[in-house]
């Protein structure tokens, strides 16, 4: 063999050698792909060309270390009870029981950074810092041993075994590692066997760590001292420690300085929680839980728990926590606002550049595409109050808050903790709704925390929202109470202890406010962790109910304490040392100390979250303390805080004063009313009815429609002249409209109309008759909608507001047209076009030519034209709302046109539209002719499923367009057999044609007749279509012509009379439409039947079958061969209708029709027996 040269050295060795004899480095390197030997120096493998540079070195290698020193934790579990359990069970449930257990273990364990070393037995072992090491190693290992208590409990109340259960102990040290695995033998040395005797020493149902442990993990582990042990093995005894509860996040942040109650009675609770927010994560679906239930009876503790719990995983998880304040109804998308300005780590009174810098930092980290994230900024900035109204509407502002919170799940998972949502505006539960209906493939998980009240202010949520789950808390049992008072109190008075849990009723926030009262009295003191009792209690005066007891720790302060905290009452739940210094008149440094004493009483509490907006406000420590307090204050006091307070926000709090007019409005209003006889009282109202009026064009801003709406009602209240209340009353009433409301819009709107119209203002007064003129037509008023249009038309004609005369005209002519007056409608649009397009308003042009388009659709070129026109405008100008309903009428007009395909496309192209805008009623709409574009192709199950994934309702009014899909179903139901299944779809619709408008009454008419044939009523089917081909109105339409031309035929055929049917052929031709090549296909197949009823020559089927396959309508196509078949075996030629039968066996087969497949196969069968039966040839 050559020599070969070493590669590092360069010294000449024997061919066949492995390693140089000089040095010892490798002469052959093996290929990390293939595994192939290659020559020392080769830079690519000769068997497969991998590169072979990463495994080259400069020099001989030292050998890999078996096992390195690493500082780490180990956590030895052992299930108690369990040897005795096995041998009195079935060996398949203990082995059952066993895998769960194995199972749970490895998912707490892992969901805290650690890994599973080995299960030995019942027992398992877990580490921590290798082969990965953080810094709160130790802490992370306590926490997963408390949690596996917990977990161990849980799963032996659900297995039926309560007496099983499970003890750990944890010790941290130094060991051996064996970095390249880590599976069993990982870790060795005296840690591991120090680890598991600690285990041996815990109770059941408890754990035991060494006091490393506890040193490296007590600035968030509450422990209490476990004293000496003597271990088994260990020369000296061992001081071990009972780990309690976790007391704070991660290495001690935001740990209570204060009074903190031991968590009792919750743990089912927040196991359910935890649970769900599992859930969530792993399958990648939204989830909604709200805790319900009264003041001080836990919510938010349990809320911190599960935020320790989170923070703790070592899965990254985003953590948002927003408050809803309760002023009037609600300062629009507060919370939300807030869980923003967390993540991008925004203060409360940070100026605008230095936010939006934070802002946009933010997007870059978490919304990869520069396009989205341009779209998404401007829309954030206006929800935290950074930049003017940025969106057209509510569904474009919720859609791009929507994609940014799915860009954060889509890292991993989210949750938001919504606190007092009973407090929310409407604006924000919508919010929430929609976020988890449309983001329900995120791991977004929502946490609501609410009053009982919730149900009152919010009927319906969280109820009807996908995915919910309500958890209402109950007052705690004695025994819990109990453990509760003697965890906060060790060695408090039997007596004492059960008078107080009597009178606090189950109610946790008794307990502890009882404790500071005491304290507060001198009768307990603080002593390190704990509370001790410092007097005599013998003697004590239990207060009867909380509220009570709080005002008697109010007594308990000093004066000049008891005034700040009146003024802090005034300002709300939080405020700042500036506020209160503003509101009180005392310096910065009296305030300080002030509130230094008031937050060691723990009446106040400096929020210390590094993430929140709101780091360095001062705050209650309860609402209700704060609300105990408001209502010590006499009523011209409160008078002269809520002006001052109104004043302070509106100026000097640092914060945009419109972000929170409602506030500043609400602290007007409060003044006023405390004293309306005052002699400022004129001023104080009006400027309460001004700051209304801002807090409603804010909320309007933001598409909060209903909030925005009641402070346009507050303000017209306090108007003081009747042209600001008919102002204000115009824009409640246009705002009514937009949110649904129509029975709210309806007052409101005549009511501004009378005063608007009574002071000369004509224009507004128009504009309001358009927005009312809208609300009767969408209700199905529509001629008193059209003169009520007429009138505005004429009020702007007079004023000369030309773009106002351009949209009440092309909205007039869309009202014509659907109340059947063409002739009408054309000189409207035309009027529209002409002025729009001069005065360049793109929206009112799109609007125009979709009219102009439904109105020539006897020219189906130049209408199609319009139609596409529009689209294209809609699109190049941002008009959505133009542009889908150009998608709606355009995709119409095509269907009709028998191109279904292109169709398709357009109604696709439309319903993406209205998803990213999160609009759920063009996005009904547009799924309706989907539906019915699918019935027509022969895609039933398409349709079916279609029609069970759209969205619920949001229409205003029943709605003709959405009720058309029912009765697509019910005509698929129909053909299939499926009798039951049409009454069910059309009995309800079957009442519209007694409406005033004039699709509802197609409607109507269509769900009558195909009622009646559903109930074998073929000539109330009959007498209902011909009525309606009779009605000049109806046949205006020509797919109400073509349905009423194939139902009173088929209702005629089923009572024998070719004459109706013929009847029925010749009123479709007399219509006054331009026949569409369905209807015309349709209608020779009703020849080609009449023709064989009549026992005619030669049926012309063909050219019905011809017709019918060049509009791709197999349904009809498999129906025409069916018949042509039947015809062809009456007259004994079964050669030619066999395969007749078997294309149309495979359609019906296909689309699931038995009644044509019964028919299909009495055919087949008769040509089977006529085919044994032939003669044979020799």
């Amino acid at each position: 063999m050559p020599d070969v040269t070493c590669a590092a050295c360069g010294a000449d060795n024997e061919g066949g050698r492995k390693f140089c004899g000089e040095c010892g480095g490798a002469l052959a390197r093996a290929c990390p792909s293939c595994g192939t030997a290659n020559a020392a120096g080769v830079k690519f493998c000769g068997e497969c060309g991998t590169s072979l540079a990463a495994s080259s070195g400069s020099g001989p290698k030292a050998a890999a270390p078996i096992a390195e020193r690493r500082l780490v934790s180990v956590l030895f579990a052992d299930l108690v009870g369990y040897t005795a359990l096995s041998e009195g069970r079935d060996f398949e449930d203990v082995r059952e029981l066993q895998s769960r257990y194995f199972e749970t273990a490895r998912t707490v364990i892992e969901r805290y950074g650690g890994t599973v070393e080995k299960f030995i037995g019942d027992a398992v072992m877990a580490l921590w810092g290798a082969p990965v090491a953080r810094e709160d190693d130790a802490e992370r290992a306590v926490r997963a041993a408390l949690d596996l208590v917990d977990a161990v409990e849980a799963l032996a109340g659900d297995s039926g075994v309560d007496e099983l259960r499970l003890r750990a102990g944890v010790q941290t040290g130094e060991a051996a590692v064996a970095i390249a695995t880590e599976t069993q033998g990982m870790v060795t040395g005296d840690l591991v066997n120090t680890a598991s005797r600690i285990q041996g020493a815990a109770e059941p149902g408890t754990v035991l760590v060494g006091d490393p442990t506890r040193r490296a993990s007590q600035a968030a582990i509450a422990y209490a001292d476990a004293g000496e042990h003597r271990l088994r093995g260990k020369a000296e005894p061992l001081h071990l420690w009972r780990p309690l509860r976790v007391a704070a996040q991660r290495r001690g942040e935001r740990r209570s300085v204060g009074l903190e109650a031991p968590f009792v009675g919750r743990a089912s609770e927040l196991r359910l929680v935890k649970d769900l927010f599992h859930t969530s994560a792993d399958e990648r679906r939204s989830r909604l839980v709200s805790v319900l239930g009264v003041a001080g009876i836990g919510k938010s503790r349990l809320s911190w728990e599960f935020e320790k719990y989170v923070d703790g995983l070592a899965t990254d998880v985003w953590w948002h926590r927003g408050r809803c304040l309760s002023y009037g109804d609600g300062v629009a998308y507060w919370a939300l606002g807030e869980m923003v300005r967390s993540r991008a780590k925004i203060l409360e009174e940070e100026d605008a550049a230095s936010a939006t810098a934070k802002l946009r930092a933010t997007l870059e980290a978490h919304v990869e595409n520069p396009e989205e994230r341009a779209w998404i900024e401007p829309r954030l900035l206006h929800l935290i109050g950074l930049a003017e109204r940025s969106a057209p509407d509510r569904e474009d502002l919720f859609s791009a808050w929507r994609r940014f919170f799915e860009r954060l799940a889509e890292q991993g998972p989210l949750v938001m903790v919504f606190e007092d949502i009973h407090w929310a505006d409407e604006g924000l539960i919508a919010f929430v709704e929609y976020l988890l209906d449309w983001g329900r493939h995120h791991p977004i998980f929502v946490l609501a925390l609410a009053r009982p009240e919730l149900a009152d202010r919010h009927p319906g949520f969280p109820g009807t929202t996908r995915s919910a789950t309500t958890l209402p808390l109950e007052p705690l049992v004695d025994e819990a109470m109990d453990e509760l008072l003697t965890g906060l109190v060790p060695g408090l008075p039997d007596d004492v202890r059960r008078r107080l849990r009597d009178a606090a009723d189950g109610v946790p926030l008794y307990a502890v406010e009882t404790v500071r009262m005491l304290r507060d009295r001198g009768l307990l003191e603080q002593a390190g962790d704990e509370v001790v009792i410092a007097g005599d209690m013998t003697t004590l005066e239990v207060p009867e109910t909380l509220h009570a007891l709080i005002a008697s720790r109010l007594d308990a302060v000093s004066e000049p304490e008891r005034r700040l905290l009146q003024d802090a009452s005034v300002l709300g739940k939080t405020f700042s040392e500036r506020g209160l210094a503003t509101l009180s008149g005392l310096g910065e440094e009296e305030v300080e100390q002030l509130v230094a004493s008031l937050v060691r009483k723990e009446l106040l509490a400096v929020e210390t979250d590094p993430f929140s907006p709101e780091r360095g406000q001062l705050g209650f420590l309860q609402a209700l303390v704060q609300r105990v307090t408001y209502e010590t204050i006499a009523r011209r006091d409160r008078r002269r805080r809520h002006l001052a307070a109104a004043r302070f926000l509106s100026g000097d709090a640092g914060i945009d004063p419109d972000e929170i007019a409602e506030v500043i409005a609400s602290h007007y209003l409060d003044a006023h009313e405390a004293d309306p006889d005052a002699d400022d009282r004129d001023e104080v109202r009006a400027e309460a009815r001004r700051w209304f009026t801002r807090a409603a064009d804010r909320a309007a801003s933001l598409a909060a429609s209903l909030e925005a709406q009641r402070a346009f009602e507050r303000a017209a209240d306090l108007a003081g002249e009747q042209t600001e209340r008919g102002r204000s009353l115009a824009r409640a009433g246009e705002l009514a409209v937009m949110g649904g409301r129509v029975e709210e819009a309806l007052p409101l709107l005549e009511e501004a109309i009378e005063i608007l119209g009574a002071v000369d203002l004509r224009a507004e007064a128009a504009a309001a008759q358009v927005r009312l003129g809208e609300v009767l037509f969408f209700t199905g008023r529509g001629e008193e909608a059209v003169a009520r249009l007429e009138r505005a038309l004429e009020a702007h004609e007079a004023e000369g507001d030309q773009a106002a005369i351009a949209t009440v005209s092309a909205q007039l002519a869309r009202f014509l047209f659907f109340e059947v007056r063409p002739d009408e409608a054309m000189p409207h649009v035309e009027r529209a076009l002409e002025l729009s397009e001069r005065l360049r308003l793109d929206d009112v042009v799109v609007e125009a030519l979709i009219n102009k388009g439904l109105l020539l659709q006897r020219r189906p070129n130049e209408s199609l034209g319009l139609m596409r026109q529009a689209l294209v405008l809609a699109e190049e100008s941002g008009a959505e709302r133009g542009a889908l309903r150009a998608c709606m009428n355009l995709s119409y007009l095509l269907a009709l046109s028998g191109r279904r395909a292109e169709a398709e496309r357009v109604i696709e192209q439309g319903i993406a539209l209205a998803r990213r805008r999160g609009d759920r009623l063009w996005e009904r709409s547009l799924t309706t002719n989907l539906v019915s574009g699918y019935l027509v192709s022969g895609r039933w199950d398409d349709a079916e499923r279609a029609a069970a994934e759209m969205p619920e309702d949001g229409s205003i009014a029943p709605d003709p367009v959405h009720a058309s899909m029912a009765l697509d179903l019910a005509t698929i139901a129909l053909a299939r057999g499926e009798r039951e299944r049409v009454i069910e779809l059309t009995r309800e619709l079957a009442t519209w044609r007694r409406m005033a408008n004039i699709q509802a009454r197609e409607v109507g008419v269509w769900a009558r007749a195909l009622l009646a044939l559903a109930e074998d009523r073929s000539a109330d089917a009959l007498a209902e279509c011909t009525a309606a081909l009779r009605d000049a109105e109806f046949v205006s339409h020509p797919v109400g012509v073509e349905v009423m031309t194939e139902i009173g035929c088929e209702a005629a055929q089923a009572m024998g009379s070719t004459d109706s049917m013929v009847e029925i052929l010749e009123l479709a031709r007399a219509a006054p439409i331009d026949a569409t090549a369905s209807l015309e296909a349709r209608c020779k197949l009703q020849q080609a039947r009449v023709a064989a009823l009549r026992e005619e020559d030669e049926p012309p089927y063909e050219a019905a079958v011809i017709a019918l396959r060049e509009i791709e309508e197999p349904f009809w196509v498999a129906s025409a061969l069916l018949e042509q078949a039947e015809w062809l075996a009456a007259q004994g030629r079964m050669d030619e209708a066999a395969p007749l039968v078997a294309e149309a066996h495979e359609t019906f087969a296909r689309l699931r029709v038995p009644p044509k497949l019964e028919r299909v196969e009495r055919l087949e069968a008769l040509y089977a027996t006529s085919s044994t039966s032939a003669p044979t040839s020799r």
